[in-house]
């Protein structure tokens, strides 16, 4: 293997980036058919219910707490069906509004925050491989010389408990 050259002569290393990403296009598709069976649903006739997006947040409304967990099960079930990690969303317990109404907040969780970011930075170096891990915005970028110690944090990684859905993109040669 020859390795390629930059511009500027440097030679490249082997790398990838861990990156916590959401289709969102799938999330929007998911969140229209819950809203259609929800609406055809004989339980939930004339209770205002509905799911509604407002950039990575979705709120499930409906007439009490009962059929607020009722929606919230419904989108759960489309969202897992186009594969969507559930490990993404951050479910807060559903909530009494005025008018006796209920709703609940679900955050969809795209991107690795910073502390997370650290923690992964920390088990790459505490697992001793040659290889060097570095945070660049909302993704960790492992870099090292060999492949087999790329693909050996890959899967550290894997086994670690890790709250976020974690995806391996970029790999480079």
């Amino acid at each position: 293997m020859i390795p390629r050259k930059y511009s500027h002569g440097y030679f490249t290393m082997p790398s990838f980036d861990v990156v916590s990403e959401v289709d969102w296009h799938e999330v929007d598709n998911a969140v229209d058919q819950a809203n259609r069976e929800i609406t055809n649903r004989y339980d939930f006739k004339g209770t205002d219910a509905r799911i509604d997006r407002d950039e990575a947040s979705l709120t499930v409304y409906a007439g009490n707490e009962f059929q607020v967990t009722q929606a919230s099960d419904i989108l759960h079930n489309k969202l897992a069906k186009r594969q969507v990690d559930l490990g993404a969303l951050e479910v807060a317990e559903p909530e009494t509004t005025s008018g006796g109404k209920a709703k609940q907040m679900i955050t969809v969780r795209s991107g690795i925050d910073q502390d997370t970011s650290r923690r992964i930075v920390k088990m790459v170096k505490a697992n001793k491989l040659k290889v060097q891990a570095s945070i660049q915005g909302k993704q960790v970028r492992v870099s090292g010389k060999k492949r087999d110690e790329l693909q050996a944090v890959i899967a550290m990684l894997k086994e670690a408990d890790i709250d976020l859905p974690l995806q391996y993109i970029n790999f480079r040669d």
